[in-house]
């Protein structure tokens, strides 16, 4: 098994792992970028300096291209956990065991996908998942598509899908007018933030938006057809092929967890520096709250300067957090989900789609252990990450503990993994 050791391990490359990594130059460190994607940029500069839409994207990927000596380790994904200082990972082609001195996890974020009747259908998927599809190469012209959820994804989503040729029949946006007024009268304090609202709003001139509006049902026999909209006391059905929705983000947690870091209302939680409550660990980005792009920059940034014992320069970078997450309590306060989404699910609502466990069956448990042990919900290949995050929000269970393997991986490597804590424990 191939073994790497390095002084500081970054784990995911988007904006804060990359920040992270640059901020984190010092001579003779030995650090290393994990990602288990082909390109850095994580999800909001998907695609890699190549393809980086803003000067902004740009400029921090020849940065990262400037950093000495720094390894960069791509297609590589986290496994589990070998013990401290210890991972095991694997790639398209072996597993490895990475040894480090200090941590800094970026792992981003994920979908929060909420279960109605006909989610399942094809043609239906998460916003930002429709958008990588067509980044990866899906055909969308000529297409109609909904785009509905919470956030301002779903903006620059419907931007990009109209840009590729898409027709969008509606933006349904749950939060409600009020909410969105006060917030737009909130970016007024940041021009970037208010160029790029105007932006989205200029191409979007003309397409149906409707707030305090959500999918109630999606509706089609082989794949989807239509859905239905509800605003208010009023329904409306609107014809499509696509369906794009999602409701926010939901941490990247599954390792955070398995190294043990401590969890509070549902995020990593962090001292001044960004180390967690585990020494020489540190994290940020939307492990440590939902808060954009800016928060995961600056974040990063300290993550990457504390951990190199940089303090003088990192306390520089307060002010610009605190910024930074005077925006980001503004966006969750906006797009907070209002409780008639819980309500979408019906009995025979499939909500662990891997194991077809259905909502019916879930109703009784108090916790998600017990719903694992009795319907296997959140035992399938995706290991609980779409339906997790949709039975915390529906029935407030706290996530479940954390096993490995982490992410799927080739028995072969799980082998040598045993066989690496059987040689460590005899040597002990």
């Amino acid at each position: 098994m191939n073994k790497q050791a390095f002084d500081l391990l970054v784990i995911g490359a988007g904006p804060g792992g990359i920040a992270a990594a640059v901020a984190a130059v010092k001579p003779g460190l030995k650090v290393a970028l994990l990602d288990e994607n082909p390109f850095a940029g994580g999800q909001i500069w998907r695609g890699g300096p190549r393809k980086a839409a803003t000067t902004e994207a740009q400029g921090w990927f020849a940065r990262l291209e400037k950093v000495p000596g720094l390894t960069y380790l791509s297609e590589t994904k986290v496994i589990a956990p070998l013990g401290e200082g210890r991972l095991l990972v694997e790639t398209k082609n072996e597993a490895g065991e990475i040894s480090y001195k200090k941590l800094i996890l970026a792992t981003g974020a994920r979908e929060l996908f909420l279960p109605f009747p006909g989610w399942t259908l094809p043609g239906v998927s998460g916003a930002g998942g429709l958008q990588a599809l067509v980044k990866g190469g899906l055909t969308i012209a000529g297409k109609r598509v909904v785009v509905a959820g919470s956030g301002p994804l779903l903006m620059a989503v419907a931007a990009y899908l109209k840009s590729k040729g898409a027709e969008i029949a509606l933006v349904a946006e749950q939060a409600p007018l009020q909410k969105l007024a006060r917030f737009g009268l909130g970016l007024a304090g940041s021009a970037s933030k208010t160029r790029q609202a105007l932006g989205f709003g200029w191409q979007l001139r003309g397409i149906p938006y409707k707030t305090g509006a959500w999918v109630e049902t999606a509706e089609g026999t082989h794949r989807l057809e239509s859905v239905t909209v509800r605003q208010g006391g009023k329904s409306l059905t609107v014809p499509c092929d696509y369906l794009a929705c999602g409701y926010g983000l939901v941490p990247n947690l599954e390792l955070p967890l398995a190294l043990g870091c401590p969890v509070k209302d549902g995020f990593i939680v962090v001292d001044e520096w960004q180390q967690t409550g585990q020494p020489g660990i540190y994290a940020a980005g939307e492990l440590t709250g939902i808060g954009g792009l800016e928060m995961a920059l600056v974040e990063g940034q300290i993550a990457g300067l504390a951990a190199c014992v940089e303090g003088e320069k990192a306390r520089l970078l307060f002010k610009e957090r605190e910024k930074a997450k005077k925006f980001a309590d503004l966006l969750n306060r906006t797009f907070a989900l209002r409780p008639d989404l819980k309500r979408l699910a019906r009995p025979e609502t499939i909500i662990c789609r891997c194991e077809d466990v259905r909502y019916r069956d879930l109703q009784s448990f108090s916790d998600s252990r017990s719903a694992k042990l009795q319907t296997r919900c959140g035992m399938g290949p995706c290991q609980g990450r779409v339906c997790g995050a949709a039975t915390s929000y529906l029935f407030g269970w706290e996530p479940g503990q954390v096993r490995a393997p982490i992410k799927a991986a080739r028995l072969g490597s799980l082998v040598l993994a045993e066989a690496a804590t059987e040689t460590e424990e005899a040597s002990v």
